[in-house]
């Protein structure tokens, strides 16, 4: 009798054991992880070269406006000493 509720006691503590679901971690967790800091380190990066590309762009924008404004005057000077002779 002890014998047959030792067997019962352990088929038991087995069907329990087995019964439970645990999820288990996937070795692919980490290298998504990964994947998504490297892609957010990307894409902040490239929000920063954006903006400097914005502020290089505005420079260059007026320093152009300066340019055309010297050959304008120049132009302008040049037309009134034409006039003059």
């Amino acid at each position: 009798m002890t014998r047959s509720l030792l067997i019962a006691a352990m088929m038991a503590l087995t069907l329990t054991a087995c019964s439970k679901k645990e999820a288990l971690p996937t070795p692919s967790t980490g290298a998504a992880d990964a994947a998504a800091n490297d892609a957010k380190a990307a894409a902040d990066k490239a929000v920063e070269a954006a903006g400097h590309a914005v502020d290089a762009s505005k420079d260059a924008a007026k320093h152009a406006a300066a340019v055309v404004e010297g050959a304008a005057k120049g132009a302008v000077d040049g037309a009134k000493d034409a006039m003059k002779k």
